[in-house]
């Protein structure tokens, strides 16, 4: 993209479009399903006519980094049953089908996918890591010969390389959102039964990177040949960067929330990862109490802050206002969960300055035990929503 050229990812017929900083881009908004022109169109929601009461396309920045295309309907419009939807997702049965796709669908080529799949690899290794350190002084009888050394040390620095890995893909990932309005769906309206309106995923027609397969690290996404021209031409936009140019970071990724998480995340985990090779037994061993602070319990404390902002600006994506949770979102509940490992890691690294003490050194095990599986929940989170491209929610008022 020409450094001069300036984009946006935001629909161009955004309503109540807003976020918890006004200063930054909008976070969200929605878009109101219109009936098309002649009663039969597939594709994008119309610019004209009447809509659809009650059925909104719901956009927000991170379901367009994540390639989901998020559906909201009224349970009164739903009841009417003059909309043909795939079957809702908020609801215990479809959290269930969710939980089966996790273990029958493994989407390699998607980015957001391998993000989550990662983070959850990683959480597991530091959760195997927090029994190593903190067991042998909760039930110092279970300890072994290397455990807290070898054990701890290893474990460790695999924990902090693989969400060094995670990490950078994420920062990929933000760089790589959809540049061109995807609405993802296919309609088809009736003549016969008063317009009764269909939707069904359009995956064939969507502009993300996300489900095609030959796009994940390369250059250009293929163009199938049964699309229609517009398709075909907003396929040829879907393209794999590996960083923006220094006017698309001044324009328009600096005021991006999600991509200041991503980028703190990156920060932090680049920084964390130094306390996880320098906690290797044979480094860790000889080191002298004030260098083992500076190099390894310091970074611990740096890296963990990044954490915690990241995870921070995760939550307030999701959000209407800075200060009012958003419980209904899956995209809030994984900074909330990540936030509290942030905090659980930081913590370790800010007691291990005084780990001399053992009731300390106890409290800074603790804090990496919590911490782990509080990653561990809102990695397996992510996971579930990497696999929900297509999320139908039913309410009692829709937006």
């Amino acid at each position: 993209m020409s450094s001069g050229k300036r984009f946006t990812t935001r629909p161009a017929n955004l309503q109540e479009a807003g976020g918890a900083f006004s200063a930054l881009n909008p976070t969200r908004g929605f878009v109101s399903i219109k009936r098309g022109k002649d009663g039969g169109d597939e594709g994008s929601p119309g610019p004209t006519d009447d809509g659809y009461h009650g059925v909104f396309q719901v956009w927000s920045s991170r379901a367009n980094r994540k390639g989901r295309h998020p559906i909201a309907i009224d349970k009164e419009s739903l009841a009417k049953g003059d909309i043909e939807l795939p079957p809702v997702t908020n609801n215990l049965k479809g959290t269930l089908r969710g939980i089966g796709r996790m273990f029958v669908w493994y989407p390699v080529w998607d980015v957001s996918y391998d993000v989550a799949v990662l983070f959850t690899i990683g959480s597991v290794v530091w959760v195997i890591n927090s029994f190593f350190v903190w067991l042998p002084l909760a039930a110092p009888s279970t300890e072994f010969d290397g455990e807290v050394s070898s054990g701890g040390g290893i474990t460790a620095f695999i924990g902090a390389t693989i969400f060094e890995i995670g990490s950078v893909l994420l920062m990929l990932e933000a760089v790589n959102e959809n540049r061109s309005e995807c609405f993802g769906w296919a309609i088809e309206e009736a003549f016969e039964g008063g317009g009764k309106l269909s939707m069904r995923p359009h995956r064939d027609g969507c502009n993300h990177s996300h489900p095609n397969k030959r796009a994940f690290l390369r250059q250009k996404g293929t163009i199938t040949e049964d699309l229609s021209d517009e398709e075909k031409a907003k396929r040829k936009q879907r393209t794999w960067t590996w960083w923006p140019s220094w006017y698309e970071l001044r324009t328009h990724y600096f005021k991006e929330i999600g991509f200041l998480a991503c980028f703190s995340q990156l920060i932090g985990a680049t920084i964390f990862w130094i306390a996880g090779f320098t906690g290797l037994p044979p480094i860790y061993n000889s080191l002298s109490v004030p260098l083992a602070n500076g190099v390894y319990w310091l970074p611990q404390v740096v890296g963990g802050t990044g954490f915690i902002v990241s995870s921070w600006l995760f939550m307030l994506e999701t959000q209407h206002s800075w200060y009012v949770p958003n419980l209904y979102v899956l995209g809030w509940h994984i900074g909330f969960w990540n936030f509290i490992g942030a905090i659980g890691f930081t913590l370790c690294g800010a007691l291990g300055f005084g780990a001399a003490d053992s009731a300390v050194e106890y409290a800074s095990t603790l804090s990496t035990f919590i911490g782990s599986w509080a990653f561990l929940i809102g990695s397996v989170i992510q996971w579930f929503e990497s696999l929900n491209k297509y999320p139908v929610s039913s309410s009692k008022k829709a937006t």
